[in-house]
């Protein structure tokens, strides 16, 4: 088995194992920024109300909105990224398979693509 780049044993089947560990790393930051952003929102929030003054209310409520806009962008990043994503491995023929051993590792680390790509790199399978 080779590792020529564009063919289904390329240089994204035999990197699968790092492209599934930044593909768990992207899936624990989209639920957890998101989560952090919008309880310290609320948490400023909840600080002004108790403090009672109209000015930290204002302050706090706008904040807690510009947090939640955020969360909400930096969930939706990862789809839009599989989306590009899905685009480029349009463009070329030859490397689609190769592409998309990346894209299902990064967008899906639990995925039988990937899944099967990166035990065969664990174990020996593949030639690096």
């Amino acid at each position: 088995m080779g590792s020529e780049i564009g063919t289904e044993y390329g240089f994204c089947y035999n990197s699968a194992n790092i492209w599934q560990i930044i593909g768990y790393v992207l899936l624990v930051f989209k639920i957890v920024i998101p989560i952090l952003l919008i309880v310290w929102g609320m948490l400023d929030l909840g600080k002004a109300v108790i403090a009672s003054k109209d000015d930290e209310i204002k302050k706090a409520t706008k904040s807690l909105a510009f947090r939640a806009v955020a969360g909400i962008i930096i969930f939706f990043i990862p789809t839009l990224v599989s989306m590009i994503m899905g685009l480029v491995s349009n463009f070329s023929s030859s490397v689609g398979d190769d592409w998309d051993v990346c894209r299902s590792c990064i967008t899906n680390p639990n995925g039988t693509t990937c899944g099967s790509a990166a035990e065969d790199v664990w174990n020996g399978e593949i030639d690096n």
